[in-house]
């Protein structure tokens, strides 16, 4: 497809695909790097801008729209462009990616699948969602039957910092110090290390990240308050060239990750995404999900840029197989 004012004449012909792009400029910097821009070019994939103080139906044409914006706004626009451009691959649908932007309902997909024949088990901590009132929490807390230290997360995902600030809760009093609305989850001692788990289309990429240390009951008498951090991944503190204990590093089983992400694709609707996974400490094969993103950092991802100029590839591959009715 071409684009005019895009590429000069000596590089029409050797255009295939055309992905518009709608990002934050935090996401375009992280992910649109020079060398990823490069080598798209030469398999013709070319990334356009789109020009949001212009209408979207008046732009293009494009074969790919890849957008990741926050508000009410552009969720409109990208849908009403979705239903009037139906031929253009949408990455990914609005109201698909709505239904990560709140933690309660984030994980739902999980606790109800059934992976126990797949080399392993995997949940989600158990988890309480409070949207007022945070003098209430320690009885909320008693009610539910949940146990001390609580992580405490922002119940909306919105794209900010502010939405990524996490923070682990030792005892009752500190609970009442929160600030809703959020959601609480039981912390599951983990061995400090967390699985990022990249989902691009059918590709499967497994990245290791320092976490937050066990915690034991001795400690807890020993600490009180709240320990703030930006994220349960400690940032982008990799872990993969470290020295670790094997129990605690060794991946979770191919078979188990392969069907997760194959059920969460179906069931949530999107094809790029990221899992955040830990494993019990003292377990083999007992895991919990504790986070799903959409269109995460996979500029952090080893070898992003031909995983993902593969994942456009095929996207333009099942088109024409479409077209021709094979």
């Amino acid at each position: 497809m071409k684009l005019n004012g895009e590429i000069s004449d000596g590089e029409q012909d050797q255009e295939k695909m055309v992905v518009g792009y709608a990002l934050t400029s935090k996401k375009k910097k992280s992910f649109l790097k020079p060398n990823f821009i490069a080598l798209a070019r030469n398999k013709g994939i070319s990334f356009v801008a789109i020009d949001l103080k212009k209408p979207l139906l008046e732009q293009g044409p494009f074969d790919v729209v890849l957008h990741k914006l926050p508000g009410k706004e552009w969720r409109e626009i990208i849908e009403d462009y979705r239903h009037k451009h139906p031929e253009v691959t949408i990455l990914d649908p609005p109201d698909a990616i709505q239904h990560l932007l709140n933690r309660q309902s984030m994980l739902q997909n999980v606790a109800e699948l059934n992976l126990s024949d797949c080399h392993g088990k995997v949940g989600v901590p158990q988890q309480l969602v409070i949207t007022k009132n945070p003098s209430t929490i320690p009885y909320e807390v008693t009610k539910a039957g949940m146990k001390l230290p609580l992580v405490a997360k922002p119940l909306v995902v919105d794209g900010s910092a502010k939405s990524h600030e996490l923070c682990l809760a030792y005892d009752e009093l500190s609970l009442s110090k929160l600030e809703p609305p959020l959601v609480l989850q039981e912390f599951v001692n983990h061995g400090g290390l967390l699985f990022k788990i990249y989902i691009v289309g059918e590709t499967i990429k497994v990245v290791r990240r320092f976490s937050l240390p066990n915690v034991s009951k001795n400690e807890l008498l020993d600490v009180d308050g709240l320990f703030r951090f930006p994220r349960v991944s400690c940032a982008a503190a990799s872990a993969d060239d470290a020295d670790l204990d094997p129990n605690i590093a060794e991946h979770p089983p191919r078979p188990l990750l392969e069907r997760l992400a194959r059920d969460l694709r179906r069931r949530l609707g999107l094809r790029l995404f990221n899992i955040d996974m830990i494993r019990e400490h003292g377990t083999k094969d007992m895991f919990y999900v504790i986070d799903i993103n959409y269109f995460p950092g996979y500029g952090k991802m080893p070898e992003y840029e031909h995983i993902f100029i593969d994942f456009l590839l095929s996207l333009g591959h099942n088109k024409c197989k479409k077209k021709d009715g094979t």
